[in-house]
């Protein structure tokens, strides 16, 4: 195996370095708030924990009593007893132990429950810049990865912090109790132990940032192959994807999760050795007063004892200090991503907008993206009446599909407003204006079900009848009832049991189902064939009839017959008219024309 170092993509280092941080109290109160409905379960868990502390701190005194007054005193009443004492402390404690944990473990998953739903809700309504600035795999990473991270700190990382620190404090008290000289000789260590963990802490958190780092550069990469796998198959780069796979991205990995785990091996030696230390000076010192007899066997024996429940919540805090840097890393990514804004918003005074004949105007309408100051469209000026269907052409680039995006709102202008039937886009719901759109893109997507759950996509109340009118209106009832289960055939995530002309056919099914009134084809016909494109191209009549349709298209075969065609070029119109009167001004459109474009 190489030991070469692998240096991860900038932008996978950057954003784990954003959250390179220790204890954060404002983080720390944020993820406590979600734990806030559970009070009442982590009050009753912290007695549990209470009780379960006090048993294990009482064991080696008993055993003091057991030997002083017991084996040494000769009383076998008190050493009775001294016994039933220990094993009834250590039931108790077995099942207040067992007893918090599925507490505990509840909570966490509950906690976890919400989590997820409140993310999945805000992934929902994010704008699509923010999906064009995200990769899937770094998504996926905050849902999956960093949220289970949260859950183990809250199952099991929470109490157990209290514990360690409520069991050292009660050890300490028992030490000075017992022997002020043998606790003092014991605490001689302390300074040691500072130097040990200030030094661990800084090269664990340089590590496990890189842990981090690595398994979000995994997770990408992952979901870009898996989603690109046709393309991978296609040029046939399934062994160079997986010697790069192999060879950087996951032995990137490999090699910070052995760099981290050897951080954290080096550090329990240290608080053995120096626990060892601590025992031989109080068996030597301590010994020597047993014999001048100015402390008893017991004390010794129990202070022995203690030494090593001593170092034991050390240990433990050393190991929870982990999960607490990786807890406080993803929780700030958590909390980054829940505070994303939402770039589209209704406005707080929105309406609903009620139903529209279609009637579209864009008034002045410049944009650009809100990463980029770059101008994707200026002065747009563009007036449809309702119920004509408008071509975009134009170069690509030239700003027709953000012209689209503006009008479904997916993005809203810069400059300038868009109106539905004289009514400001921004004044009413996004959810009120989409119900009312229908959008067919280049590369349909299906989700996983059902052929019949796929075309009732948009209109869930549809009937069967209703599917299979709205399947033989666009021309897939043919190739669905060939289907091994007709229109319930499953179609896998992505629809790729089918072919791009039937994921075509069924979204047009999809579309005419939900019977917007305005509704815009994203070049819909550009990845089918001739003979499904003819197929399309009659039930392109049933789809625009008596709609506002905006219709994006390499192919002239689908636009010719529009009432309008708009020729976009650099963010703005420099024509438009019908096809007829385009041609006649031997202009873009024009050279559009005679430069292939008739090649139906």
């Amino acid at each position: 195996m190489t030991s070469t170092t692998i240096t991860p993509p900038a932008y996978v280092t950057q954003s784990e370095e954003l959250y390179d941080k220790a204890l954060d109290p404002q983080v720390a109160r944020r993820l406590i708030a979600f734990v806030a409905p559970y009070k009442w379960e982590m009050f009753f868990s912290t007695l549990l924990m209470l009780v379960t502390t006090a048993s294990t701190v009482i064991g080696p005194y008993l055993v003091k009593i057991a030997i002083d007054d017991g084996l040494i005193g000769k009383n076998p009443l008190a050493l009775r007893n001294a016994v039933l004492i220990y094993l009834a402390a250590a039931i108790i404690r077995w099942g207040f132990i067992y007893w918090r944990v599925n507490i505990m473990a509840k909570v966490g998953q509950s906690v976890i429950y919400d989590l997820r739903k409140i993310l999945f809700a805000h992934l929902q309504k994010l704008s699509l810049g923010f999906y064009s600035r995200y990769s899937v795999g770094r998504v996926i990473t905050r849902v999956i990865n960093d949220v289970e991270t949260l859950r183990e700190f809250i199952t099991w990382a929470v109490l157990a912090i209290a514990r360690d620190i409520f069991a050292l404090a009660g050890i300490i008290i028992a030490m000075l109790t017992l022997n002020l000289k043998l606790s003092l000789i014991t605490f001689a260590t302390i300074p040691l132990m500072i130097l040990a963990t200030y030094i661990y802490r800084q090269r664990a958190r340089f590590a496990y940032r890189r842990v981090r780092a690595a398994i979000s550069w995994v997770n990408s990469v992952l979901a870009e192959n898996i989603n690109g796998i046709r393309v991978v198959q296609a040029f046939s780069r399934q062994a160079h994807n997986y010697a790069n796979f192999s060879n950087f991205t996951n032995r990137y990995h490999l090699q910070t999760t052995i760099s981290a785990a050897k951080i954290a091996a080096s550090f329990l030696p240290i608080v053995d050795v120096l626990g060892a230390l601590a025992t031989a000076a109080v068996i030597y010192i301590g010994g020597a007063a047993v014999l001048g007899e100015s402390i008893t066997a017991g004390v010794l024996v129990a202070f022995v004892l203690y030494i090593d429940r001593y170092f034991d919540p050390i240990r433990d805090l050393s190991r929870r200090f982990d999960t607490l840097q990786s807890t406080m890393a993803g929780g700030e990514r958590l909390l980054g991503l829940l505070d994303t804004p939402v770039e589209v918003q209704d406005a707080a005074n929105a309406t609903t907008l009620p139903p529209i004949k279609g009637k579209v105007h864009f008034d002045n309408v410049s944009f650009h993206y809100s990463d980029d100051p770059t101008p994707v469209l200026r002065q747009i000026n563009l007036f449809i009446p309702a119920g004509s269907t408008v071509a975009l052409v134009g170069e690509t680039g030239a700003g027709k599909t953000t012209l689209v995006k503006l009008l479904s709102r997916f993005y809203d202008p810069v400059e300038g407003t868009i109106q539905v039937d004289g009514i400001d886009l921004r004044s009413v719901t996004q959810d009120s204006l989409r119900q009312q759109m229908g959008i067919v893109l280049q590369d349909p997507f299906l989700f996983n079900g059902t052929v019949k759950e796929n075309i009732k996509f948009g209109r869930l109340e549809a009937t069967d009848e209703e599917i299979q009118a709205a399947a033989q209106a666009v021309g897939a009832d043919e190739f669905i009832l060939n289907l091994k289960n007709g229109y319930e055939t499953s179609v896998e995530e992505g629809g790729v049991l089918l072919s791009v002309g039937q994921r075509q056919l069924i979204s047009f099914a999809r579309a005419l189902l939900a019977n917007p009134r305005i509704l815009v084809l994203d070049e819909a016909t550009s990845s089918v064939d001739t003979q499904t494109e003819q197929i399309i191209q009659r039930a392109l009549a049933v789809l625009l009839q008596a709609r506002t349709s905006f219709v994006i298209a390499h192919r002239l075969s689908t636009i010719t017959n529009a009432d309008r065609i708009v020729v976009v070029h650099d963010g703005q119109i420099i024509e438009q008219g019908t096809h007829a009167e385009l041609m006649k001004k031997h202009e873009m459109y024009y050279d559009l024309y005679q430069s292939g474009f008739q090649d139906d």
